[in-house]
């Protein structure tokens, strides 16, 4: 069996990665059979081709730059011995890389022009000695639910820089972003978008200036890693918790 591996970062939300990544397909001549689809985290595809057989895997991780994709491509060329090397080293390895070469640079592009057009939603665990910042909503679907403030991102507007905004329009403070804490498929449709095409991405902040001031949400509480389970999180918000409460934990020892 031989195999390559290839790792590319795409300025794109998790589910345009995996969505754009779905419509290119894969650069083989041949089709691929699905055998494990998870959006948007992961899928399989592999085919028999000849004597030999194909398999190629892709993962999709959430970083604070965008998504990184791990890409493995596994073959057998089904040939014995001397041959079968031969073949690989001097034919099939070739062909792999420079097909694969040029189709994430596609890849990467198409991403990152597609993202352009998918609003996305950020939000901020602002932390301040060993707890953190939790909204209560006011009127809509999840009225009374707990959440972490934030908002739309702006076309032309980076993540980090609508996450500032936000937060100073509905708290009336000023804060930090320091690192990424992780990010969440969002069901339904944001902003008059496709169904499940935007995802909420989450920053661990820190204060800078300002007086906190519940503008929108009806309560405003400082939790902490104990206290965040007993809330009524919205569903976006609840899988973040784990990591958060793991940040409160690290921060704490700081």
């Amino acid at each position: 069996m031989y195999q390559l591996r290839f790792t590319t970062l795409v300025e794109a939300p998790l589910t345009v990665a995996y969505d754009v990544a779905r419509t290119l397909g894969r650069p083989w001549s041949r089709p691929l059979e699905e055998v494990v689809s998870e959006r948007p985290v992961r899928d399989v595809y592999a085919a028999r081709i000849g004597r030999g057989w194909v398999t190629h895997s892709r993962r999709f991780s959430a970083t604070g730059a965008g998504t990184l994709v791990d890409e493995q491509v596994d073959w057998s060329t089904g040939l014995p011995g001397v041959l079968g090397a031969a073949v690989d080293q001097l034919v099939l390895r070739r062909r792999v890389l420079r097909a694969m070469q040029a189709h994430l640079d596609l890849y990467a592009a198409a991403a990152a022009r597609r993202a352009l057009d998918v609003v996305q939603v950020v939000g901020a665990a602002i932390v301040d000695r060993g707890r953190v910042l939790v909204a209560k909503r006011s009127g809509g679907p999840y009225d009374g639910c707990w959440e972490f403030p934030g908002g739309k991102v702006e076309r032309g507007e980076s993540d980090l820089s609508a996450l500032v905004r936000e937060i100073r329009e509905e708290l009336g403070v000023d804060v930090a972003p320091q690192a990424f804490v992780g990010e969440v498929l969002l069901d339904g449709v944001v902003a008059g978008g496709e169904p499940s095409a935007s995802t909420l991405r989450v920053w661990w902040a820190r204060l800078t200036g300002g007086e906190l001031v519940a503008r929108e949400h009806a309560e405003l509480r400082w939790a902490g890693a104990d206290d965040l389970d007993a809330l009524d999180w919205i569903p976006a918000d609840r899988p973040l918790l784990p990591a958060v409460r793991a940040l409160l934990q690290v921060v704490s020892r700081t």
